[in-house]
């Protein structure tokens, strides 16, 4: 039964122009990974730090972040990696990107350009922080375009259509589900709210602000899990990325306490009269040599 009311899908996840054919899935991807750069620049600036290094985090961190999240989908979803395989697992404009090891490898490279450039990478995660769930909210429509990750049948005033050939062989006579997409969204977006007031509001220890991110997008990913059907490893009632999120969860969650709040800072103990140093301000961006 269809509902009274519900959200088409696009009938196609390309755009063509001429010879030229546009996957959406990817223009989306362009479209967040711009929008995370350009509130991390201004967060950056702010802090006293260029431009010139947030392009240099943007070029290396993304090209590492797009590597370390289809290395996690070909890893944990083998069957869903299109024939045939070896060219498969390099088709990325048709979905299949696991934000876990998209964030894993892009932060731990982009860590490193951070450390050769001589400044802080803590104040460099707080200052990414809001970026990336902003990011990770414009590339959900990637998932709308495709078809892709929605969640169980629903018929919600707001249930998603999705076309026959899209949905699994337990669903074909469903015709709406859950846009678990959008779930996520709008979640994701209420989150970049909270850091950015949370970062404006409180005087926060980097990198607590990330850590706060990270417990921010597990706490929702784990309700977005149990909603979730496509195919996925299973470990005992739970999907396997909602074990990962309650894991992240409770790690992200318990170094922020500890760190903003139970952790004396080595800033807070006095200094040994004999060993003089150039003290930095805190939350402020070391000047380039």
């Amino acid at each position: 039964m269809w509902p009274v009311a519900s959200i088409p899908s696009p009938s196609s996840g390309e755009l063509s122009l001429g010879p030229l054919s546009i996957h959406l899935y990817g223009l989306t991807l362009l479209a967040a990974i711009a929008a995370c750069v350009v509130l991390t620049g201004v967060r950056w600036r702010r802090l006293g730090g260029d431009w010139d290094l947030i392009l240099q985090v943007a070029v290396w961190g993304v090209a590492a972040g797009i590597v370390g999240a289809r290395l996690y989908h070909v890893v944990t979803s083998w069957s869903e990696v299109p024939e045939p395989k070896w060219r498969g697992v390099f088709a990325v404009w048709e979905g299949g990107l696991g934000v876990w090891g998209g964030i894993a490898l892009g932060v731990l490279v982009g860590a490193v350009v951070v450390r050769r450039a001589g400044q802080s990478v803590r104040l460099m995660m707080d200052a990414v922080a809001p970026g990336l769930l902003l990011a990770q909210a414009i590339g959900r429509i990637g998932n709308w375009w495709n078809q892709e990750l929605f969640g169980r049948p629903s018929d919600l005033p707001w249930a998603l259509e999705i076309d026959p050939v899209n949905r699994p062989t337990a669903y074909v006579q469903n015709a709406t589900f859950h846009p678990t997409f959008l779930y996520e969204l709008v979640y994701n977006l209420a989150g970049v709210a909270v850091l950015l007031w949370v970062g404006s509001r409180f005087r926060i220890r980097p990198p607590a602000l990330f850590a706060l991110y990270v417990a921010i997008y597990t706490f929702g990913r784990f309700f977005e899990e149990l909603l979730r059907i496509d195919p996925s490893h299973e470990l005992g009632p739970l999907r396997l990325n909602a074990w990962v999120s309650i894991v992240v969860f409770l790690a992200s969650a318990g170094f922020f306490v500890w760190w903003q709040y139970l952790r004396r800072s080595s800033e807070d103990q006095p200094r040994a009269p004999d060993r003089p140093t150039m003290a930095i301000p805190r939350g402020r961006v070391r000047p380039s040599r």
